[in-house]
């Protein structure tokens, strides 16, 4: 069990080297929590080294895999440091900062066999706990989810965690384990991690409300806690992994006796190859306009949740910059239903030879009416050809699957542009009102 993890290891590396996705879930632990909770120093100590950036704001901004292998104090594992959650975009980030985190967060906790480090601040609600929040979404049983609390040296004076710690206040299954990290004057000041260790044993020793369950607290009682569950998790989820490695081993045995026979030119496998490369071409685009891909982009917005931020964002953006003027809009409301009017009157008195009188009348009528709202529509023409032009931007995209093929990839990218500009010309047309 031992050699598992870093031969697993090892083939993820491989996989990552080539580009290609190694479909195993091994056992992992992900540490999750709000902005700044002290998930990243949790991971400091627990491991023993200074290897992670630090700093105020969304310090980790995308997941940091790390693979610990022969390590004396804990087990071989694979740990996982994630964004902290935040709720409002700062600066340069996208408006849905706190969408893309939870979405990056959900890849990694809703397997099963991701154990759940659930970091939440001492001197916070427990209750308001984003990582107990997020956690309980896709653990509801509490199976998974190891509570951590940081941060006990900050609480206020004459406060305690007392009843968190020994898991009277919204309990989990696993319980929870307090620790105290190295503040950022401790860093600043050098304090290593082996003093900090020190530091923190004595702070719950010498603390009156935790000196009682002081064993069972502290990065010590964290390693080995996580060295036990982690260990029991493997146990538990060895014969699945067996199952799923058997499984793509008979796969891949079958796909190798395809090609024991292989004729590159016998033209029956090249239509079938051609056929087979343009059918996944074909799912690939739709994966990426619906959002269920394979390959989950972190760094910026594109496919369907880009052409959705189009509809959503910048047309009702441009939609705004529309001027409007009220009293030139009665003005002319006014002079529509009058002129429309007066060519009712003269064409009755045409054909009745007897005078009319003056037509009024509750509602606009018909002709003035169209008029004034086609006037009106006209004026959503240019921010709707603006997002009709984003969003063919996006259809038109180069797909790097058909790479290796340039002819084929160019002929493919032909018929796609085509296609979406032919449907562009057809949106556009639509602008035309017929002529009465």
């Amino acid at each position: 069990m031992e050699d598992l993890i870093p031969l697993i290891n090892k083939l993820q590396d491989a996989f990552s080297t080539i580009g290609q996705s190694c479909n195993l879930d091994l056992p992992q632990i992900a540490v999750v929590g709000g902005q700044s909770a002290g998930k990243s120093s949790v991971l400091e100590n627990f491991v023993g080294r200074d290897f992670l950036p630090r700093g105020s704001g969304i310090v980790t901004r995308r997941p940091l895999i790390l693979q610990l292998v022969n390590n004396k104090a804990v087990l071989n594992l694979t740990l996982i440091d994630l964004p902290g959650m935040t709720k409002v975009a700062v600066g340069d980030q996208p408006v849905d900062i706190e969408h893309q985190i939870r979405d990056m967060l959900m890849q990694f906790i809703t397997k099963e066999s991701c154990l759940i480090l659930a970091v939440t601040p001492a001197n916070t609600d427990l209750a308001n706990s984003d990582a107990l929040k997020i956690a309980k979404e896709v653990d509801p049983q509490g199976l998974r989810t190891i509570g951590v609390i940081t941060k006990l040296d900050l609480m206020d004076e004459g406060t305690d965690a007392k009843d968190i710690l020994e898991n009277k206040l919204l309990p989990l299954r696993r319980g929870y384990i307090g620790v105290v990290n190295r503040s950022q004057k401790d860093i600043d000041g050098k304090k290593d991690i082996r003093a900090a260790l020190a530091a923190e044993r004595k702070f719950f020793l010498s603390h009156p409300s935790y000196r009682h369950i002081a064993e069972r607290m502290g990065t010590p009682h964290l390693q080995k806690t996580l060295n036990q569950q982690l260990t029991n998790h493997i146990r538990d989820t060895l014969p699945g992994l067996r199952s799923k490695l058997q499984s793509q081993h008979l796969s891949l045995e079958k796909e190798v006796a395809e090609y024991k026979n292989f004729s590159p030119d016998d033209p029956q496998r090249k239509t079938k190859a051609l056929l087979q490369m343009v059918q996944q071409f074909g799912v690939d685009f739709e994966k990426c306009i619906e959002g269920s891909g394979d390959q989950v982009d972190t760094n910026e917005l594109s496919g369907g949740a880009k052409i959705n931020r189009i509809f959503h964002e910048r047309f009702p953006f441009e939609l705004v910059k529309i001027v409007f003027d009220e009293k030139e809009l009665r003005r002319e409301i006014s002079h529509a239903i009058k002129n429309v009017h007066g060519a009712i009157v003269k064409k009755q008195i045409v054909k009745l030879k007897t005078p009319c009188p003056q037509i009024t009348g509750l509602f606009t009528p018909d002709l003035a009416f169209e008029a004034m709202v086609k006037k009106q529509i006209v004026k959503l023409k240019e921010p709707s050809l603006k997002c009709v032009d984003l969003v063919v931007s996006e259809l038109t995209v180069p797909h790097q699957e058909l790479n290796s093929y340039p002819r084929l990839r160019e002929e493919t990218e032909r018929i796609v542009t085509t296609f979406v500009r032919e449907r562009e010309g057809q949106d556009e047309d639509q602008w035309v009102f017929p002529h009465n």
